[in-house]
């Protein structure tokens, strides 16, 4: 049942607006009823009853008949009227972008104001039109209606199963074809890659000298300093030649430790002018040239890549079949409590 939000409907400002609605909706049921009427008095079997026990009605009602178009004109100019009025409205306010979205997102009024058979099923519409603008405003919640939470559950349903059906399709198609040796890696090289390489090596470019700058900094480079000065220092003194410097007297000692921290500078200095001169015209030669004939095991490399693609898209494949309505159906039939009330336990009976 539906239930009207008073204060949402004072706050709306739309009580005006709904009191139209409601007036128009009675004319557009007596408009229906007096279609369905005529419609069915213009067959031969309700003419010979109507004939039969109410001679005077079609006394009355044969000129109506005749002349139904001219009736229905005028429920038809009420229909216009109240269009164009809601049209002059929607141009006051700004409700839409431009002045004549209007007509083309309320085209089923139009429809129905064409005096045709088919065409005045269209008329129909409006009683969801405006339903729709009352649950816009939260003057009403449909959410909460059963019909709606039974339609939204089946669409759901219906529309799972449709993308599921039609993901798991391509998916196989996109295995298939890579089951047949489809150039996919040589393409992607090619066709992304290539393309985009000078952006790329761009962003290397970018990567690094900031590497570079970070490495000289005082504050962000201390940790990679000290591990540079830790593995020259290492290395300095598990060094055959270096390591005989201690045998030296007094100065032995100071010259190593002088020699291990020359060797870190230099070494770092090198580090740091090696990462901030590489730009972005040195990675592309590099890639051009020092990378054109290095292909070893490419073969395996793409077949690699192909069977990680492939178990990838079959696990998509297995996520996307899993059927979610029949889980959440089961939680729902599992929160309902059972009609059946629990059988009370049998009496014991006095032992003897």
């Amino acid at each position: 049942m539906l239930k009207i939000n008073r204060e949402n409907l004072r706050n709306s400002h739309e009580t005006p607006w709904l009191i139209l609605d409601l007036v128009m909706l009675g004319v557009l049921f007596v408009n229906l009823a007096w279609l369905i009427f005529d419609a069915l008095y213009a067959t031969d079997f309700i003419y010979a009853q109507i004939n039969t026990y109410f001679p005077a009605l079609v006394n009355a009602y044969d000129p109506i008949h005749h002349n139904f178009l001219l009736v229905d004109l005028v429920f038809i100019g009420i229909f216009l009227t109240e269009f164009c009025f809601r049209w002059a409205v929607a141009i006051a306010r700004k409700e839409h972008l431009r002045w004549y979205f209007f007509p083309f997102l309320h085209w089923y009024d139009l429809v129905g104001l064409i005096p045709l058979g088919a065409t005045r099923l269209f008329r129909f519409l409006r009683i969801f039109s405006i339903l729709h603008r009352l649950h816009k405003f939260k003057i009403i919640d449909l959410n909460q209606t059963a019909i709606f939470r039974f339609f939204a559950f089946y669409y759901d349903v219906f529309v799972e199963e449709l993308s599921d059906r039609i993901v798991v399709k391509v998916l196989s198609d996109a295995q298939k074809d890579i089951a047949a040796g489809s150039p996919l890696v040589d393409d992607i090289t090619h066709n992304v890659l290539a393309p985009r390489r000078p952006v790329i090596t761009q962003w290397l470019a970018g990567v690094v000298n900031h590497l570079g700058q970070s490495i000289s900094s005082q504050e962000h480079g201390q940790v990679i300093r000290e591990h540079v000065r830790k593995s020259v220092g290492k290395a300095v003194r598990s060094n055959a030649q270096v390591s005989t410097l201690n045998y030296l007297p007094v100065i032995g000692k100071t010259i190593e430790n002088t020699l291990e921290e020359s060797v870190t500078d230099i070494v770092t200095m090198s580090l740091v002018n090696l990462l901030s001169d590489l730009d972005a015209q040195r990675i592309d030669h590099f890639m051009s040239v020092g990378m054109h004939d290095y292909t070893p095991t490419a073969d395996a490399l793409d077949k690699e890549v192909l069977d990680v693609i492939n178990e990838c898209l079959e696990l998509v494949k297995s996520h996307v079949a899993q059927q979610r309505w029949k889980s959440q159906l089961m939680e729902k039939e599992s929160a309902v409590p059972s009609s059946t009330p629990p059988r009370a336990p049998k009496p014991t009976p006095p032992a003897k």
